[in-house]
């Protein structure tokens, strides 16, 4: 398995995931169908799937123009207004793309629509996480709780292993982490992954444990996080944080 990061747009990413056994690729949010399929055709393998991590345009946007190139595609999406979608995703389906394994994680939180992909490729693992986990940030809540996106990021993801690696639907890495640095800047790990991103031009992908070490989002069980929200319970505590980030 190998993924390749496609910058579209200001600072979304799609991906180009390659099953070398199989020989065919699978596509994430692939908003710029033509950068997108010109990627594509230069692994020379068949294209058969696009996977949708959310309905939001950004994502989306390029579905049927990617379809109207390759109407055989099968289009996954998490509900009915994912463009071009064949196939609706419940939280924990399981399908095969090729040689490689897939769950569906339903994430509440960013919007109703949001489908992580987990991927399972003998010992390699990846999830495609959308606008639901950042590298050091998550998702606006747009249609979802606070209590929502606990449940995404701290019930579901965080319990992947920890190696999984986490590619995210925007370039948005060093932002997050000048904030997390300002609630959370005790954290040696925190510091050490700043510098480590301050020049890089992509930053995908992290991991779990990289996300569980220093994405503020992700440790709101830790007494440096719940001091600065002013709260013990772990659901207020990123209902707060969420707000001084949408403040920042």
């Amino acid at each position: 398995m190998k993924v390749i990061p496609v910058p579209c747009l200001s600072d979304n990413y799609a991906y180009v995931l390659i099953d070398e056994k199989a020989q065919q690729v699978s596509v994430v949010d692939p908003v710029d169908a033509k950068k997108v399929l010109s990627v594509v055709k230069q692994t020379g393998l068949e294209f058969k799937t696009v996977l949708t991590t959310h309905h939001h345009a950004d994502h989306s946007g390029g579905n049927g123009e990617i379809v109207g190139e390759v109407p055989s595609l099968t289009v996954y999406g998490g509900d009915s207004r994912i463009p071009a979608m064949t196939q609706q995703l419940h939280d924990g389906d399981t399908f095969a793309l090729g040689s490689l394994s897939v769950r569906a994680i339903k994430t509440f939180g960013h919007t109703t629509s949001s489908i992580c992909y987990y991927i399972e490729d003998d010992d390699q693992k990846v999830a495609f996480t959308g606008d639901t986990l950042f590298v050091g940030g998550c998702g606006r809540l747009f249609e979802g709780t606070p209590q929502d996106m606990y449940e995404s990021l701290n019930e579901k993801l965080a319990t992947l292993p920890g190696n999984t690696k986490v590619y995210a639907g925007h370039e948005y890495t060093r932002s997050n982490l000048k904030f997390a640095l300002s609630v959370d800047g005790e954290n040696n790990t925190l510091k050490e992954k700043a510098k480590r991103c301050e020049s890089a031009k992509c930053t995908m992908p992290s991991t779990i444990a990289e996300e569980l070490a220093t994405n503020p989002f992700m440790r709101v069980n830790q007494p440096a996080l719940q001091k600065v929200a002013g709260s013990t319970d772990p659901v207020e505590v990123l209902k707060a944080i969420r707000q001084m980030k949408d403040n920042f």
